[in-house]
C-alpha cells in the first residue's frame, strides 16, 4: 500500500451526474420517431455504458444503419444539451477544493469522446482545475484496456502506484487493475442491480462522494501501519 499523490475520477456516473442530459437526449429522440419517453430509472444504469447502450435500450429492435442513424440523431441532440442538467454529484465540490487546498492532483480519465468531454468540463467550470483529462479517443485504447490510465498519471507525472482510479463501472477497476494502480468503486453511480462491485476485487467502495476522503485517509494510515 503506498500513499495516494494523484485522484482519478471517471467522469459519467462517478464525478459529473449527467444522466438528466443523456437520458433528455434519449427521450427527445423516441419523442422525434413517434414513442412515448422511458421512465429515468429505467435508463439510469446505461448513462456509464455511453450512446450504444442508450440507444440499445431505447430502440431495442434498431439495427445497422438505422441504428447508427439514431446513434448519430442522439449525439447531436446531447451536444446541444451538455450542462442543461449536468452537475458535481453533491458534495464533490468540497472534495475537489480539499484535494487542491492540500495540492493533490485530481484528474479524469472516461470513454466519452472529448469532442464532448471538453465543452462539458468547460462549461461546468473544470476544465482548468483538473491536472488531465483523458478522453475516450485521446489515446488508441479505451477502458477496461489501461493505457488511458497510464497515460495519464504520465501526463501527471505521477507513478501508477501511486495513483487512485475512482470509477462506477466494473471495466473501469478492472483498467485501473491492469494499470497497477488503488481502485474505488463509486457505488453511488449508474450500477444496474445485476452489479456486484464487491466481486470486482476493488480496494474499496464508497457510497458518497465525501467518502473518498475518508477511504484516502484509512488507506494512508494502514500504509503507514505497515511501513
Amino acid at each position: 500500500m503506498t500513499r495516494a499523490h494523484a485522484i482519478l475520477f471517471d467522469l459519467d456516473g462517478t464525478l459529473l451526474d449527467t444522466a438528466p442530459d443523456m437520458i433528455g437526449a434519449l427521450n427527445l429522440l423516441r419523442q422525434e420517431e413517434g414513442l412515448e419517453p422511458l421512465p429515468f430509472t429505467t435508463l439510469r444504469s446505461s448513462v456509464s455504458h455511453g450512446a450504444v447502450r442508450l440507444i440499445t435500450v431505447g430502440f431495442p429492435v434498431a439495427q445497422a444503419d438505422e441504428f447508427e442513424r439514431l446513434r448519430q440523431r442522439f449525439l447531436a441532440i446531447y451536444a446541444d444539451n451538455l450542462a442543461a442538467g449536468t452537475r458535481l454529484f453533491a458534495g464533490f465540490e468540497q472534495v475537489l477544493a480539499d484535494f487542491e487546498a492540500e495540492d493533490l492532483p485530481w484528474g479524469i480519465v472516461t470513454n466519452k469522446p472529448g469532442w464532448l468531454t471538453d465543452p462539458l468540463l468547460e462549461q461546468l467550470g473544470l476544465s482548468g482545475r483538473a491536472c488531465c483529462v483523458v478522453s475516450g479517443d485521446t489515446v488508441n485504447e479505451r477502458k477496461p484496456h489501461p493505457l488511458p490510465l497510464l497515460h495519464a498519471a504520465a501526463v501527471t507525472g505521477v507513478s501508477p502506484d501511486h495513483c487512485v482510479y475512482v470509477g462506477d463501472a466494473e471495466r473501469d477497476i478492472v483498467a485501473g487493475r491492469a494499470a497497477g494502480m488503488q481502485t474505488v468503486v463509486a457505488a453511488y453511480g449508474y450500477l444496474a442491480e445485476h452489479d456486484h462491485p464487491e466481486t470486482w476485487n476493488a480496494d474499496g467502495i464508497i457510497e458518497r462522494p465525501e467518502d473518498v476522503m475518508d477511504w484516502l485517509t484509512l488507506r494512508h494510515l494502514d500504509a503507514m501501519a505497515a511501513s
